[in-house]
């Protein structure tokens, strides 16, 4: 009784991956119409055609596009279990995070006072940021968007 449950059940899978697998092969996607596009065309002797997948206005810039990216940390900032503070003012809290190009973490207390911070790195800001909701395109728009 429960193989031929098993059975009916194998079977049924098999008929479904084969479907799928037929389907696939007589559809292609998008991005391998481009490229075949793109080929034909560069055979024929004309510039090749760059992929427009996703269109110009969807793409968000690349890292290289931007001078840094920047993120508000409220809370007190710990760094090898040691709460850091402003050498000019002692703030500890409230904290402007900025990711330059170079891949140097920047911080910016309340004050304005600003310090590279070498124990910080890409990666970390990474983990500890969201998602990107903005793009400014001066450092006093950033600042006035994070409330500083």
């Amino acid at each position: 009784m429960f193989r031929r449950r098993a059975r009916a059940d194998r079977e049924f899978r098999e008929a479904q991956r084969d479907a799928l697998l037929l389907m696939q092969a007589q559809e292609p996607l998008p991005f391998d119409t481009v490229q075949a596009e793109a080929s034909a065309s560069a055979g024929s002797g004309s510039e090749a055609v760059v992929p427009d997948f996703p269109p110009a206005d969807l793409r968000a810039p690349s890292r290289q596009d931007v001078e840094g990216m920047m993120m508000r940390w409220m809370q007190p900032l710990v760094i090898d279990g040691e709460v850091h503070e402003c050498p000019t003012c002692g703030a500890y809290r409230d904290w402007i995070v900025f990711n330059m190009r170079d891949d140097s973490v920047w911080l910016r207390c309340r004050a304005g006072h600003q310090v590279q911070e070498p124990r910080l790195d890409t990666a970390w800001y990474n983990r500890n940021s969201g998602p990107v909701d903005r793009w400014h395109p001066t450092l006093e728009d950033g600042l006035r968007h994070l409330g500083h």
